[in-house]
Protein backbone atom coordinates (compact mmCIF):
# COMPACT_ATOMS: atom_id res chain seq x y z
CA UNK A 1 0.00 0.00 0.00
CA UNK A 2 1.79 3.10 -1.20
CA UNK A 3 0.21 5.88 0.99
CA UNK A 4 2.30 8.87 -0.32
CA UNK A 5 -0.11 8.18 -3.97
CA UNK A 6 -3.08 9.65 -1.97
CA UNK A 7 -4.29 12.70 -3.13
CA UNK A 8 -3.86 15.44 -1.35
CA UNK A 9 -7.86 16.12 -0.42
CA UNK A 10 -8.29 12.78 0.81
CA UNK A 11 -5.41 12.69 3.11
CA UNK A 12 -5.75 16.01 4.23
CA UNK A 13 -9.56 14.73 5.36
CA UNK A 14 -8.56 11.67 6.67
CA UNK A 15 -6.09 13.29 9.01
CA UNK A 16 -9.05 15.58 10.74
CA UNK A 17 -11.71 12.63 10.85
CA UNK A 18 -12.04 10.37 13.79
CA UNK A 19 -14.59 8.13 14.85
CA UNK A 20 -16.12 7.41 11.33
CA UNK A 21 -18.85 4.11 11.26
CA UNK A 22 -17.04 0.97 10.78
CA UNK A 23 -17.82 -2.80 10.55
CA UNK A 24 -14.75 -4.06 12.11
CA UNK A 25 -11.98 -2.36 14.55
CA UNK A 26 -8.81 -3.72 15.30
CA UNK A 27 -7.19 -2.62 18.91
CA UNK A 28 -3.78 -1.54 19.44
CA UNK A 29 -2.17 -0.49 22.27
CA UNK A 30 0.09 2.48 22.24
CA UNK A 31 2.54 2.26 25.11
CA UNK A 32 5.49 4.84 26.25
CA UNK A 33 6.15 7.35 28.66
CA UNK A 34 3.53 9.53 28.37
CA UNK A 35 4.69 11.54 32.23
CA UNK A 36 8.29 12.06 33.67
CA UNK A 37 11.75 12.87 32.25
CA UNK A 38 10.94 10.86 28.75
CA UNK A 39 7.52 11.88 28.23
CA UNK A 40 8.56 13.84 25.22
CA UNK A 41 9.12 10.40 23.33
CA UNK A 42 6.05 8.64 24.30
CA UNK A 43 3.44 11.32 23.83
CA UNK A 44 5.08 12.04 20.13
CA UNK A 45 4.42 8.63 20.07
CA UNK A 46 0.74 8.37 20.84
CA UNK A 47 -0.18 11.69 19.11
CA UNK A 48 1.70 10.29 15.50
CA UNK A 49 -0.54 6.78 16.55
CA UNK A 50 -3.94 8.94 16.92
CA UNK A 51 -3.23 10.74 13.66
CA UNK A 52 -2.24 7.32 12.03
CA UNK A 53 -5.43 5.80 13.22
CA UNK A 54 -7.48 8.77 11.88
CA UNK A 55 -5.88 8.52 8.77
CA UNK A 56 -6.81 4.83 8.41
CA UNK A 57 -10.32 5.36 10.04
CA UNK A 58 -11.22 7.94 6.98
CA UNK A 59 -9.94 5.95 4.06
CA UNK A 60 -11.51 2.57 5.11
CA UNK A 61 -14.28 3.08 7.29
CA UNK A 62 -15.22 -0.69 6.69
CA UNK A 63 -12.03 -1.24 8.45
CA UNK A 64 -11.29 0.62 11.86
CA UNK A 65 -7.82 0.86 14.18
CA UNK A 66 -8.60 1.75 17.92
CA UNK A 67 -5.65 3.46 19.91
CA UNK A 68 -5.40 2.17 23.74
CA UNK A 69 -2.71 4.55 25.33
CA UNK A 70 -1.08 3.14 28.13
CA UNK A 71 1.77 5.06 30.32
CA UNK A 72 4.65 3.07 31.59
CA UNK A 73 6.96 6.20 32.92
CA UNK A 74 9.95 5.12 31.01
CA UNK A 75 10.17 2.34 33.73
CA UNK A 76 10.51 -1.89 33.24
CA UNK A 77 8.47 -2.58 36.18
CA UNK A 78 5.71 -0.49 35.55
CA UNK A 79 5.60 -1.06 31.85
CA UNK A 80 4.80 -4.47 32.45
CA UNK A 81 1.58 -3.34 34.37
CA UNK A 82 0.65 -1.19 31.51
CA UNK A 83 1.19 -4.30 29.40
CA UNK A 84 -1.29 -5.72 31.00
CA UNK A 85 -3.46 -3.07 31.82
CA UNK A 86 -3.59 -2.30 27.53
CA UNK A 87 -4.91 -6.22 27.39
CA UNK A 88 -7.04 -6.35 29.99
CA UNK A 89 -8.57 -2.93 27.77
CA UNK A 90 -8.89 -5.65 25.17
CA UNK A 91 -5.50 -4.58 22.85
CA UNK A 92 -5.09 -7.22 20.59
CA UNK A 93 -1.60 -6.31 19.43
CA UNK A 94 0.86 -3.49 20.62
CA UNK A 95 2.38 -0.17 19.18
CA UNK A 96 5.41 -0.25 21.45
CA UNK A 97 6.99 0.17 23.83
CA UNK A 98 8.19 3.63 23.48
CA UNK A 99 11.64 3.39 25.27
CA UNK A 100 14.19 0.43 24.68
CA UNK A 101 14.30 -0.28 28.68
CA UNK A 102 10.71 -1.14 29.25
CA UNK A 103 10.77 -2.80 26.04
CA UNK A 104 13.32 -5.63 26.54
CA UNK A 105 11.02 -6.25 29.57
CA UNK A 106 7.64 -6.12 28.25
CA UNK A 107 8.94 -8.35 24.72
CA UNK A 108 9.83 -10.70 27.10
CA UNK A 109 6.49 -10.79 28.56
CA UNK A 110 4.73 -10.51 25.44
CA UNK A 111 7.13 -13.41 23.63
CA UNK A 112 5.37 -16.01 26.53
CA UNK A 113 1.98 -14.33 25.90
CA UNK A 114 2.46 -14.59 22.15
CA UNK A 115 1.61 -10.85 21.92
CA UNK A 116 2.50 -9.16 18.46
CA UNK A 117 4.81 -6.27 18.87
CA UNK A 118 6.13 -3.52 16.58
CA UNK A 119 8.03 -0.92 18.62
CA UNK A 120 8.21 2.62 16.61
CA UNK A 121 11.34 3.54 18.85
CA UNK A 122 13.10 1.16 20.84
CA UNK A 123 16.17 0.56 19.30
CA UNK A 124 18.18 -2.42 20.68
CA UNK A 125 18.88 -5.04 19.27
CA UNK A 126 18.11 -7.20 22.92
CA UNK A 127 14.45 -6.27 22.09
CA UNK A 128 14.08 -8.61 18.97
CA UNK A 129 16.43 -11.02 19.78
CA UNK A 130 15.36 -14.63 19.74
CA UNK A 131 11.64 -13.23 19.67
CA UNK A 132 9.66 -13.83 16.45
CA UNK A 133 6.95 -11.24 17.10
CA UNK A 134 8.41 -8.45 18.21
CA UNK A 135 8.91 -5.86 15.19
CA UNK A 136 10.92 -2.20 14.92
CA UNK A 137 10.09 0.73 12.67
CA UNK A 138 13.20 2.94 14.12
CA UNK A 139 16.60 1.60 12.78
CA UNK A 140 18.55 -0.87 15.37
CA UNK A 141 21.54 1.02 17.79
CA UNK A 142 24.27 -0.85 15.65
CA UNK A 143 23.09 0.82 12.49
CA UNK A 144 22.80 4.06 14.27
CA UNK A 145 26.36 3.95 14.96
CA UNK A 146 27.16 2.68 11.34
CA UNK A 147 25.63 5.05 9.74
CA UNK A 148 26.56 8.27 11.53
CA UNK A 149 30.19 7.42 11.40
CA UNK A 150 29.78 6.63 7.81
CA UNK A 151 27.69 9.91 7.03
CA UNK A 152 30.28 12.07 9.25
CA UNK A 153 33.08 10.67 6.70
CA UNK A 154 31.32 11.21 3.47
CA UNK A 155 30.06 14.66 4.39
CA UNK A 156 33.54 15.13 5.40
CA UNK A 157 32.39 17.11 8.96
CA UNK A 158 35.03 16.55 11.30
CA UNK A 159 38.83 15.65 11.85
CA UNK A 160 38.74 14.56 15.17
CA UNK A 161 35.51 12.88 16.75
CA UNK A 162 34.74 12.84 20.39
CA UNK A 163 31.78 10.40 22.16
CA UNK A 164 29.91 10.92 25.23
CA UNK A 165 27.83 8.47 26.42
CA UNK A 166 25.29 6.83 29.03
CA UNK A 167 27.19 3.69 30.10
CA UNK A 168 23.82 2.17 32.13
CA UNK A 169 22.13 2.75 29.50
CA UNK A 170 21.42 -0.73 26.46
CA UNK A 171 20.56 2.10 23.65
CA UNK A 172 23.61 4.11 24.49
CA UNK A 173 26.06 1.84 24.58
CA UNK A 174 24.75 0.24 21.57
CA UNK A 175 25.30 2.81 19.36
CA UNK A 176 28.71 3.81 20.94
CA UNK A 177 30.10 0.39 20.34
CA UNK A 178 29.57 0.07 16.43
CA UNK A 179 30.38 4.15 15.76
CA UNK A 180 33.66 3.13 17.11
CA UNK A 181 34.71 -0.01 15.32
CA UNK A 182 33.37 2.01 12.06
CA UNK A 183 35.27 5.24 12.43
CA UNK A 184 38.17 3.15 12.89
CA UNK A 185 37.23 1.04 10.14
CA UNK A 186 36.93 4.76 8.10
CA UNK A 187 40.08 6.09 9.55
CA UNK A 188 37.90 8.76 11.41
CA UNK A 189 39.74 9.67 14.54
CA UNK A 190 38.20 9.68 18.01
CA UNK A 191 40.17 11.10 20.03
CA UNK A 192 38.22 11.28 23.81
CA UNK A 193 35.36 9.10 24.69
CA UNK A 194 33.55 9.78 28.20
CA UNK A 195 30.85 8.35 29.96
CA UNK A 196 28.10 9.05 32.56
CA UNK A 197 25.09 7.41 34.09
CA UNK A 198 21.24 8.15 34.25
CA UNK A 199 22.29 10.01 37.70
CA UNK A 200 24.59 12.00 36.04
CA UNK A 201 23.85 16.19 36.35
CA UNK A 202 27.35 17.69 35.86
CA UNK A 203 28.98 17.46 32.09
CA UNK A 204 31.82 19.16 33.14
CA UNK A 205 34.33 16.26 32.83
CA UNK A 206 32.76 14.63 29.74
CA UNK A 207 32.73 17.98 27.61
CA UNK A 208 35.95 19.12 29.36
CA UNK A 209 37.88 16.03 28.03
CA UNK A 210 36.11 16.45 24.54
CA UNK A 211 37.81 20.14 24.47
CA UNK A 212 40.91 19.38 25.65
CA UNK A 213 41.46 16.42 22.81
CA UNK A 214 41.02 19.18 19.91
CA UNK A 215 37.74 17.39 18.97
CA UNK A 216 35.85 19.27 16.47
CA UNK A 217 32.58 17.19 16.50
CA UNK A 218 31.18 15.66 19.48
CA UNK A 219 29.33 12.02 18.75
CA UNK A 220 26.17 12.02 20.89
CA UNK A 221 24.39 8.50 20.90
CA UNK A 222 22.41 10.01 24.14
CA UNK A 223 18.67 11.05 25.12
CA UNK A 224 18.01 14.68 25.17
CA UNK A 225 17.78 15.51 28.59
CA UNK A 226 21.61 14.95 29.16
CA UNK A 227 22.34 15.88 26.07
CA UNK A 228 20.43 19.71 26.78
CA UNK A 229 23.02 19.88 29.63
CA UNK A 230 25.99 19.29 27.19
CA UNK A 231 24.97 22.04 25.48
CA UNK A 232 24.35 24.57 28.44
CA UNK A 233 27.90 23.52 29.51
CA UNK A 234 29.76 24.07 26.47
CA UNK A 235 28.11 27.16 25.61
CA UNK A 236 29.35 28.14 28.99
CA UNK A 237 33.12 27.61 28.46
CA UNK A 238 32.51 28.55 24.60
CA UNK A 239 33.72 25.04 22.95
CA UNK A 240 31.48 25.25 19.86
CA UNK A 241 31.84 21.88 17.88
CA UNK A 242 29.65 20.00 15.51
CA UNK A 243 27.57 17.93 17.90
CA UNK A 244 26.12 15.26 16.29
CA UNK A 245 23.35 13.02 17.80
CA UNK A 246 20.74 10.01 16.63
CA UNK A 247 17.40 9.58 17.55
CA UNK A 248 17.60 9.99 21.12
CA UNK A 249 17.95 13.48 20.38
CA UNK A 250 14.99 14.19 18.49
CA UNK A 251 12.19 16.17 21.26
CA UNK A 252 15.11 18.33 22.45
CA UNK A 253 13.24 21.55 21.08
CA UNK A 254 10.08 20.49 22.81
CA UNK A 255 12.13 20.59 26.20
CA UNK A 256 10.59 22.50 28.93
CA UNK A 257 12.46 25.24 29.62
CA UNK A 258 15.44 24.74 27.34
CA UNK A 259 16.80 27.50 25.04
CA UNK A 260 16.74 26.54 21.86
CA UNK A 261 19.26 28.54 20.41
CA UNK A 262 22.01 26.27 22.35
CA UNK A 263 20.61 23.76 20.21
CA UNK A 264 21.14 25.42 16.72
CA UNK A 265 23.88 23.50 14.16
CA UNK A 266 23.15 20.68 16.61
CA UNK A 267 23.01 17.77 13.54
CA UNK A 268 20.86 14.44 14.09
CA UNK A 269 20.82 11.50 12.13
CA UNK A 270 16.70 10.46 11.65
CA UNK A 271 14.66 8.94 8.98
CA UNK A 272 12.05 12.19 9.14
CA UNK A 273 12.38 15.64 8.54
CA UNK A 274 9.13 17.43 9.34
CA UNK A 275 10.80 20.45 6.36
CA UNK A 276 10.30 17.58 3.95
CA UNK A 277 8.28 19.06 0.77
CA UNK A 278 6.40 15.64 -0.13
CA UNK A 279 2.71 15.28 0.31
CA UNK A 280 2.41 12.84 3.16
CA UNK A 281 4.83 14.88 5.34
CA UNK A 282 3.63 18.19 4.54
CA UNK A 283 -0.01 17.01 5.32
CA UNK A 284 0.95 15.30 8.50
CA UNK A 285 3.13 18.28 10.01
CA UNK A 286 0.42 20.62 9.14
CA UNK A 287 -2.57 18.52 11.39
CA UNK A 288 0.19 17.19 13.90
CA UNK A 289 0.43 21.46 14.40
CA UNK A 290 -2.89 22.21 14.33
CA UNK A 291 -3.91 19.46 16.93
CA UNK A 292 -0.54 19.49 19.08
CA UNK A 293 0.60 22.72 18.98
CA UNK A 294 4.00 21.56 18.05
CA UNK A 295 6.23 20.60 15.17
CA UNK A 296 5.94 16.61 15.11
CA UNK A 297 9.43 14.74 15.58
CA UNK A 298 10.98 11.36 14.48
CA UNK A 299 8.73 9.53 16.99
CA UNK A 300 5.58 10.85 15.81
CA UNK A 301 6.68 9.91 12.59
CA UNK A 302 7.55 6.43 13.50
CA UNK A 303 4.12 6.12 15.11
CA UNK A 304 1.84 7.08 12.51
CA UNK A 305 4.31 4.69 10.34
CA UNK A 306 4.00 1.75 12.73
CA UNK A 307 -0.35 2.14 12.91
CA UNK A 308 -0.32 2.08 8.47
CA UNK A 309 1.82 -0.88 8.97
CA UNK A 310 -0.48 -2.97 12.34
CA UNK A 311 -3.45 -2.00 9.33
CA UNK A 312 -1.96 -3.09 6.62
CA UNK A 313 -0.54 -6.37 7.61
CA UNK A 314 -3.76 -6.73 9.85
CA UNK A 315 -6.25 -6.71 7.14
CA UNK A 316 -4.13 -8.63 4.55
CA UNK A 317 -4.08 -11.29 7.21
CA UNK A 318 -7.95 -11.22 7.71
CA UNK A 319 -7.42 -10.63 11.44
CA UNK A 320 -11.04 -8.97 12.86
CA UNK A 321 -12.13 -7.25 16.10
CA UNK A 322 -13.02 -10.61 17.39
CA UNK A 323 -9.72 -11.91 16.42
CA UNK A 324 -7.76 -12.70 19.92
CA UNK A 325 -3.95 -11.48 20.59
CA UNK A 326 -2.10 -15.04 20.46
CA UNK A 327 -4.63 -16.02 17.12
CA UNK A 328 -3.68 -11.97 15.96
CA UNK A 329 0.25 -12.56 16.30
CA UNK A 330 0.68 -15.65 14.78
CA UNK A 331 -0.98 -14.12 11.46
CA UNK A 332 1.16 -10.96 11.80
CA UNK A 333 4.26 -13.10 12.09
CA UNK A 334 3.34 -14.45 8.74
CA UNK A 335 2.75 -11.56 7.16
CA UNK A 336 5.58 -8.91 8.12
CA UNK A 337 8.67 -10.55 6.61
CA UNK A 338 6.70 -10.01 2.97
CA UNK A 339 4.98 -6.37 4.41
CA UNK A 340 6.06 -3.50 1.96
CA UNK A 341 4.77 -0.19 3.27
CA UNK A 342 6.12 3.52 2.12
CA UNK A 343 5.17 6.17 4.81
CA UNK A 344 6.65 9.20 6.39
CA UNK A 345 10.25 8.07 7.34
CA UNK A 346 10.02 5.99 3.94
CA UNK A 347 9.92 2.89 1.74
CA UNK A 348 10.31 0.02 4.69
CA UNK A 349 10.41 -3.88 4.51
CA UNK A 350 11.10 -6.25 7.67
CA UNK A 351 13.60 -8.89 7.92
CA UNK A 352 12.18 -11.91 9.47
CA UNK A 353 14.64 -10.84 12.71
CA UNK A 354 12.35 -7.79 13.20
CA UNK A 355 14.64 -5.12 11.83
CA UNK A 356 13.52 -2.91 9.24
CA UNK A 357 15.18 -1.79 6.10
CA UNK A 358 15.14 1.60 5.11
CA UNK A 359 17.20 4.58 4.32
CA UNK A 360 18.80 7.81 6.91
CA UNK A 361 19.05 11.03 6.20
CA UNK A 362 20.63 13.92 8.69
CA UNK A 363 18.83 17.29 9.69
CA UNK A 364 20.31 20.20 11.34
CA UNK A 365 18.51 22.31 13.91
CA UNK A 366 18.60 26.74 11.97
CA UNK A 367 16.46 28.89 13.85
CA UNK A 368 14.63 26.13 16.66
CA UNK A 369 13.51 23.85 13.12
CA UNK A 370 14.71 21.19 11.72
CA UNK A 371 15.48 21.70 8.29
CA UNK A 372 17.47 18.89 6.24
CA UNK A 373 20.91 19.13 5.66
CA UNK A 374 23.08 20.07 2.46
CA UNK A 375 26.47 21.01 2.36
Amino acid sequence: MKFRKVVSAALAAAMLMTGAACADTINIAVQGPLTGAAAVYGNAVVNGAKLGADYVNAIDPDYQVNIIPEDDEHDAEKAINAYNAALDAGAQMMLGTTTTTPCIAVSAQAYEDRVFMLTPSASSPAVTEGKDNMYQVCFTDPNQGLASAQYIVDNALATKVAVIYNNADSYSTGIYQTFVDKAAELGLEVVAVSTFTDDTTDFSVQVNAAKDAGADLVFLPIYYTPASQILVYAKGIEYAPVFFGVDGMDGILTMEGFDTSLAEGVMLLTPFSADAEDELTKLFVSQYEAQFGEVPNQFAADAFDGVIALYTASKNAGITGETSPEDACEMLIAQFPSLSVSGLTGDMTWSADGTVNKTPTAVIIKDGAYVGYTK
